[in-house]
């Protein structure tokens, strides 16, 4: 018995597997004793340090809150601007018109080239010179600009790719019943393209959120690892502090793919057929009534169960 993607494992296939599971499983558990014990020498796995995050509320109300809440301001903004914008700019780069599709795609290829860090350097400068933006709220325009740059160039690409993989039948279909290139893109390629785009574009969304990192590291935003960092130096838990921070980002991009998995899922059985089959007579009818406009011996209305409730 095969499978689309590979053969089915034989005897020794299986043996083989089981094997090199056993060892994985041996390796790994090492690598984690290793770990324990080297943490526990060093007296990092001690209560004091933990302390703070099981016994009292001051390092989520003093520290961890205010940092989550500016990580999830900028990210929530960025993707807001992101999003239509690298929509905009990945159906530009498909125009038919040249003068649209070279400067779409000038654009997009020179803010995917650039680190996002050194757009968001760009970004403090250009709102301490040229604007009037405080001080203290211009680490957060920059760290947002550079993340809707860097980000909207990326998602571009994954909405020019999700329309290009549908099949060209699609296209001329829409064409040929008379529907013009932005009705095309509007009603027939965007909706069936999303299911595809999909999982890329939740990708991006979670190194979004991971890269306002970024500002906290060199720009002095006040994001959630910069309060880590902070709060690590107060009660004198480095290791501690990083975990729980790492756990908080595990649990937010963890929430994000799995909203993701769900919303593919649902998409993908909203566009399930009922899996009716038309019978000879039925599809001799059914062409005769769209030549003639005709509805012979009703049985466009006896196929209602068939083509979906009727309008």
């Amino acid at each position: 018995m095969t499978s689309v993607l590979f053969d089915t494992p034989g005897p020794r296939a299986k043996r083989r597997n089981v094997l090199y599971t056993a060892a994985f499983l041996v390796v790994l558990a090492a690598l984690v004793w290793w770990v324990y014990t080297a943490m526990n020498d060093k007296g990092q796995l001690d209560w004091a340090l933990w302390k703070p995050f099981f016994t009292g509320s001051e390092a989520y109300t003093t520290y961890i809150w205010p940092g989550l809440q500016k990580t999830l301001e900028a990210a929530a903004l960025a993707m807001v601007i992101a999003l239509p914008l690298g929509a905009v700019l990945g159906i530009a780069r498909l125009s038919d018109h040249a003068w649209v599709r070279v400067i779409a795609s000038v654009l997009v290829e020179f803010f995917r080239a650039i680190p996002v860090l050194v757009l968001m350097i760009f970004g403090l400068a250009l709102f301490a010179q040229y604007t009037g933006v405080s001080s203290d709220d211009r680490p957060f325009y920059a760290v947002v600009t550079g993340l809707v740059l860097y980000n909207a160039s990326v998602l571009a690409e994954i909405v020019r790719a999700g329309i290009l993989s549908l099949p060209r039948g699609q296209s001329e279909a829409a064409l040929a019943i008379g529907l013009r290139k932005g009705q095309m893109m509007r009603l027939v390629l965007l909706p069936q393209s999303v299911t595809v785009m999909l999982p890329a574009i939740v990708s991006q969304l979670v190194v979004i959120v991971k890269d306002t990192a970024l500002g906290g590291a060199v720009l002095t935003f006040p994001e959630l690892l910069a309060s880590a960092n902070t709060m690590s130096g107060y009660y004198g838990n480095f290791i501690a502090s990083l975990t729980v921070v790492a756990v908080i980002y595990v649990a937010i991009n963890f929430s994000l793919t799995s909203f993701a998995h769900w919303l593919e899922g649902r998409l993908r059985r909203g566009k399930k057929s009922t899996g009716a089959v038309l019978g000879a007579r039925d599809v001799a009818d059914v062409a005769g009534s769209a030549a003639t406009g005709a509805d012979p011996a009703g049985s466009l209305s006896d196929l209602g169960d068939i083509t979906g409730p009727k309008k």
